[in-house]
């Protein structure tokens, strides 16, 4: 998740470090929102809340943008295949740890292509573009962002190309498709070749923090893979012992006003086909979240679904069909 941040003085751009620990504070708020959200905690559901989803891409979006403009900074004194293995390598390692545990922890929305696979297969497609001139990296930045809205085919609805990113959205917890996201990592190696040729001795490029809070921010910023993996972990214990403390697990969620009637419809219609009673449950608990996380909840629940988000409703619903048996 942190590529090399070197100058080309040969140190580190202590700005990159800063700007990659920012992005994990607003991660960090991100994330414990979205715990909050999941036990009930708080009211709001933070999966559909138009702020926080806008929130959500903007964290993403920085942090893959920081991908793109390491990968330059990286390549500055010459590509290192040994290093940049070794970094591909490791990620692609943490993002199977990361499917491995949301596999067995939230089996309905388990993680198969979230923001680290998204940095190791993006590590690995933006190499050609280290050789290609500004001006073509920044064309295919803004191809890779509009192909999403202007090309569709039922060939993408298959599961296995979903991580494209041109199908419906799939029920995940994290989803960061190749397209449009790919883009923002163009945009960041972009932005690199343009402002690095000016860094050689600017204040930017030899800048340094000495402010204790900084110095953890930078810190966290140059270990920000070790963070990623462990933040999760900590709040949700944390919440744990809260609950516990307080006693308040997860049974005692917040009311939804919308999600009782929803549910015992969903239950009803699928009962009536002789489905098991606890099947059912998962089947209706799971299309609710999968509803909220392509952001149709709010169409569903009023009855004002499009033909085209019927559909993707009606393939939510088989998803999770499939999943409980």
């Amino acid at each position: 998740m942190s590529e090399q941040a070197q100058s080309p003085a040969g140190g580190r751009i202590e700005l990159v470090d800063l700007a990659r620990g920012i992005a994990l504070l607003a991660m960090f708020v991100y994330h414990f929102a979205y715990d909050l959200s999941y036990f009930r905690l708080i009211s709001v559901d933070v999966v559909s809340d138009p702020g926080w989803r806008i929130f959500a891409r903007l964290i993403a979006g920085s942090f893959l943008a920081i991908v793109g403009f390491s990968l330059v900074l990286a390549a500055q004194k010459g590509f290192d295949r040994g290093n940049y293995l070794r970094r591909v390598a490791l990620i692609a390692c943490a993002a199977v740890l990361v499917t491995c545990a949301t596999w067995f922890a939230l089996p309905d929305v388990f993680i198969f292509f979230g923001i680290l696979h998204h940095i190791a297969l993006a590590s690995v497609l933006a190499l050609p573009f280290l050789f290609l001139p500004t001006a073509v990296i920044a064309i295919t930045a803004a191809v890779v962002f509009a192909l999403p809205f202007i090309l569709g085919h039922d060939l993408f609805t298959q599961d296995w190309l979903a991580f494209l990113g041109f199908g419906p959205w799939p029920l995940t917890a994290d989803f960061v498709p190749v397209f449009p996201w790919f883009g923002c990592v163009l945009a960041g190696m972009a932005l690199a070749r343009i402002a690095l040729p000016k860094a050689q001795g600017s204040g930017w490029a030899s800048w340094r923090t000495t402010s204790t809070p900084a110095k953890v921010v930078v810190l966290g910023g140059r270990n920000s893979l070790f963070v990623y993996l462990v933040h999760q972990p900590l709040f949700i214990g944390a919440l744990f012992l809260f609950m516990q403390a307080t006693g308040q697990m997860a049974g005692s969620k917040l009311p939804d006003a919308e999600a009782a009637p929803f549910l015992t419809a969903c239950q009803r219609s699928c009962t009536g086909t002789g489905t098991p009673k606890e099947a059912c449950e998962r089947v209706c608990s799971c299309s609710m979240d999968g509803l909220k996380q392509a952001n149709l909840w709010v169409k569903a629940t009023a009855d004002a679904l499009s033909p085209a988000e019927t559909e993707q409703a009606r393939e939510i619903g088989m998803t999770c069909a499939r999943r409980s048996q």
